[in-house]
């Protein structure tokens, strides 16, 4: 079983969306089926196996999520931050300014879906995994 203290080691070796996919892969050998990120406060929460469930606290003030939600608008917030050219803090604000509720990682499909506030998916985009 995993533990946020795991989860948030793993994280901190994250510091652009390039290295999101060996995050993934570390999470995934601890045993993270997948998980839901809440863009409006940054709380996450974690599922693992036999209906595991951890939730970490909110990490920023409330944002509003966009009830007008942009698909093209957030596959580019997505080439962006994969290139580097926004901090994580600045990817969660467009995503809510393109009206992105919630994204889930999935560890067993290797996908990262991105969903609006009615739950309808606007992007599904494949997590490399490079052979790791």
């Amino acid at each position: 079983m995993f533990t946020i203290q795991q989860i948030k080691a793993a994280h901190a070796k994250v510091k652009t969306g390039a290295d999101f996919p060996v995050y993934v892969q570390e999470i995934k050998q601890l045993g993270l089926l997948r998980y839901e990120y809440l863009v409006k406060n940054g709380q996450t929460v974690y599922h693992g196996a036999n209906n595991i469930q951890v939730n970490s606290e909110a990490i920023y003030v409330e944002k509003t999520i966009s009830e007008i939600s942009s698909p093209a608008t957030v596959k580019q917030i997505i080439i962006d931050h994969q290139q580097g050219k926004t901090d994580f803090l600045t990817f969660c604000t467009q995503a809510a300014n393109a009206g992105v509720e919630k994204w889930v990682v999935d560890t067993q499909t290797m996908l990262c879906s991105y969903y609006d506030l009615d739950g309808n998916p606007m992007v599904a985009e494949p997590i490399p995994d490079n052979g790791y």
